[in-house]
Parts: structure tokens; C-alpha cells; sequence
């Protein structure tokens, strides 16, 4: 494990708000489709709605990052949450919030997929 993933590992534990936006501003802007993987992988064990959001509706992140590997991997991992309680409310409020219809389109799309498999 390279050192950038163990960083990544660790503020993904760590229980201090500033980690999301360290996550936010430096994994999940990495040329690196690895780093960024992780980072949407801690960020999703975080479980919070402020890490969900960054996975769900920000543009070219988490689901919306322009690499299909990172995007298929976020939403796998997503799927795999035991409670999607906060998941469904961060959905919800995407689909229904002020975003860009592509974004809000990718919400609708991870939505029917956790109805699905529920």
C-alpha cells in the first residue's frame, strides 16, 4: 500500500470533520484513478451526509467521476452499505435539490438500483 492510500485509510477513520474536506479537496481531485478509488471508499464509510454528498452530487466525483472504474466502484460500494438510511436522504434531496439534471439523473439511477436490491 502506497503511502497516499495509507493517508487515505487513515482520514477516512478519523473522526474529525476536516478529514471529509482533506478527502474532498485532495483525494477525490487525484490524476490517479486508484487514489481517487479509495478515497471514494473511505468517504463512503464515513457513512455521514456531508461524505455521501460528495459522492453523490458533486460534479466529476464519486458517482460522476469521468473514469467508469472509480464511478462502478463508488456505486458498488454504496450499495454495500448496511444502512443506506442517510444514503436515501442524501439521494432524495439530490433529485430534488438544484443541481445539474445530469447529476440529479445519476441519483434517480443509484435510487432505483438500491429499490431493486432491497
Amino acid at each position: 500500500m502506497t503511502n497516499a492510500l495509507k493517508i487515505i485509510e487513515a482520514l477516512g477513520r478519523h473522526e474529525d470533520a476536516d478529514a471529509i474536506n482533506v478527502l474532498r479537496d485532495l483525494g477525490t481531485n487525484s490524476p490517479k484513478d486508484e487514489i481517487r478509488e479509495a478515497t471514494a471508499q473511505a468517504l463512503t464509510r464515513r457513512n455521514t451526509g456531508d461524505a455521501l454528498r460528495i459522492l453523490i452530487a458533486d460534479k466529476g466525483k464519486g458517482i460522476n467521476d469521468l473514469s467508469t472504474k472509480v464511478a462502478l466502484s463508488t456505486v458498488n460500494n454504496l450499495l454495500e452499505l448496511q444502512d443506506k438510511t442517510e444514503l436515501l436522504k442524501v439521494l432524495d434531496e439530490t433529485i430534488e435539490g438544484e443541481y445539474e439534471d445530469g447529476i440529479k439523473d445519476t441519483a434517480r439511477s443509484l435510487r432505483a438500483l438500491i429499490n431493486l436490491s432491497e
